[in-house]
């Protein structure tokens, strides 16, 4: 409820800011003269440099937006916080825009941050009211650059408490589920589903998720957007709450691959406060917008990964869809190869033996740097505290009883072992092939209905990106359900081959142009 409060009071002080908005707003331009529904980064800019809107007047038109359906209307109930200093921010990047100094790659872009990301000056709760009131000292490091490239950080989205779940958006800092903006009876998926589903809804022009199996993928599926998994320690982590260091990558969530792009260019590279980054400055590309090259399908061969969906429960209306999809990089000038499996996959993943359960002392890790401010310090705390959903009781108290560091479990170096089996496996394969890119449908299930557990899921995410620690990019394939339910296509490729999988995305999204707004937020 304490959360819920704040949400109220920042509108209550959005809507008086708005007053002196239209006031303050240069004769002739009101904020109809642009639309941000679906506005993409570029949309945005082109805009303000032709002075159909002023900063400030692109801000209030998201509050307004945020206020008419977030809470209200469909009440999508993606967002935990609103930013109350967001027209504040705007003001600003007005007056640096009249001074005609320079302006950053994402000036005056309104971002949705998922509420595992440390912000300065919002609170922090990853979900979970436990965590309610925590306002960090610091920006994570991804919000950090964001906003030094001129972004606003807009609101903070809902999320699985914790990051648990792959199924659902649902936590203690927010009441109730997150809904899914195409069919409000549906899922989100999780854990970023909160991100997902304001991006869907154009609550914000970009969003930044964290995606330790699925998390940002499968939400973007869900929604019908792009979703960026790079490869481990292209982007940082610091300051994102950690479920599991070892597979946990933070990255962009966005309407279109050009925006996901703009951003990935933002947020990339070396990071000293997360030493997974200290190769990326040597292999990190020095424009990733280079490589949306239109007709990037053209030449390209890909495999298809039947290994990632195999499964008597998938959908047909998914697997139709997909089956779409290749046909349309086959007439766009690709190689499709049907089908590119890994050889020994499972005696590959059965090598992993024994537990292996980081999330407690990661967590612990993780709040001891933060010192006397950490509003916790051990799952333990948690516990005692009671701020936590019903759900996930039974997840912390077997948190609890892992008293073994991960280092010491036998379990955790088998998982490793295996791990740079399957990268070794799956390159050999790749190369052998002579492919660009592995396909597979990022879920092979259409979002399930709230409250739902039982049902097949789908969920094809876990295995291959997160295990190696290769990139993947989710983009929309199609819909099912009556052409309602959006399903998503994910492109899986090498270490590092980030501009690769970027301009066959690209490519694909350019010649079947499958993203559209959800119909039930006006």
């Amino acid at each position: 409820m304490r959360m819920v409060s704040s949400y109220r009071r920042a509108f209550s002080r959005a809507a008086v800011a708005c007053v002196s908005a239209l006031a303050a707003a240069p004769i002739g331009l009101t904020a109809q003269s642009f639309s941000v529904r679906e506005a993409t980064i570029a949309d945005v800019h082109a805009a303000i440099r032709e002075r159909r809107v002023t900063c400030r007047a692109l801000v209030q038109q998201y509050l307004d937006r945020i206020a008419a359906n977030d809470k209200q209307g469909p009440a999508i109930n993606a967002l935990i916080t609103i930013n109350d200093r967001a027209l504040t921010t705007a003001d600003s990047l007005d007056r640096a825009m009249t001074r005609g100094g320079a302006l950053g790659a994402l000036h005056c872009i309104p971002v949705i941050v998922k509420d595992n990301f440390e912000t300065r000056d919002l609170p922090t709760s990853n979900g979970a009211l436990a965590l309610a009131r925590w306002v960090p000292t610091r920006d994570a490091t991804q919000v950090a650059r964001v906003r030094a490239a001129g972004a606003i950080v807009l609101a903070k989205a809902n999320l699985a408490e914790w990051a648990f779940t792959p199924y659902e958006t649902v936590g203690s800092a927010l009441p109730g589920y997150t809904r899914n903006p195409y069919a409000l009876n549906r899922v989100t998926a999780g854990s970023s589903g909160g991100t997902a589903a304001a991006v869907a809804a154009s609550f914000g022009t970009v969003g930044l998720g964290s995606d330790t199996g699925n998390s940002i993928r499968g939400p973007s599926a869900h929604q019908a957007l792009v979703g960026i998994r790079s490869t481990m320690g292209l982007t940082s982590r610091a300051g994102v709450i950690p479920l599991n260091a070892v597979a946990d990558i933070a990255g962009p969530m966005t309407r279109t691959v050009r925006d996901a792009v703009e951003v990935l260019q933002v947020i990339a590279g070396p990071d000293a406060a997360d030493t997974v980054t200290r190769h990326s400055a040597s292999r990190r590309d020095a424009d990733y917008r280079a490589a949306l090259v239109p007709d990037g399908l053209r030449g390209a061969r890909i495999g298809i990964l039947r290994q990632a969906f195999a499964q008597p429960t998938a959908d047909t209306e998914v697997l139709a869809v997909f089956g779409q999809a290749v046909q349309d990089m086959r007439r766009a000038g690709a190689t499709v190869i049907d089908s590119a499996n890994v050889p020994g996959l499972q005696e590959i993943l059965r090598s992993a033996r024994g537990a292996c359960n980081r999330f407690a002392f990661d967590l612990a890790t993780y709040f001891a740097t933060r010192g006397e401010g950490a509003p916790v310090r051990s799952v333990r705390e948690v516990l005692a505290n009671g701020g936590y959903h019903p759900t996930v009781q039974a997840r912390l108290q077997a948190a609890v009883n892992d008293t073994v560091a991960p280092e010491s479990q036998p379990g955790c170096a088998a998982r490793e072992a295996m791990r740079e089996r399957l990268r070794a496996a799956v390159t050999r394969l790749m190369d052998s092939l002579q492919l660009d890119a592995l396909i597979y449908p990022t879920w092979s299930n259409p979002p399930r209905l709230i409250g739902d557990l039982n049902t097949p899921h789908g969920d094809n995410s876990q295995q291959f990106s997160p295990l190696t620690g290769f990139p993947a990019i989710t983009v929309p394939m199609g819909y099912t359900r009556g052409n309602t339910l959006p399903a998503g296509l994910t492109l899986f490729g090498r270490a590092w081959s980030e501009s690769r999988l970027i301009t066959l995305a690209f490519g694909y999204e350019q010649v079947t142009r499958h993203r559209k707004s959800p119909p039930l937020v006006p």
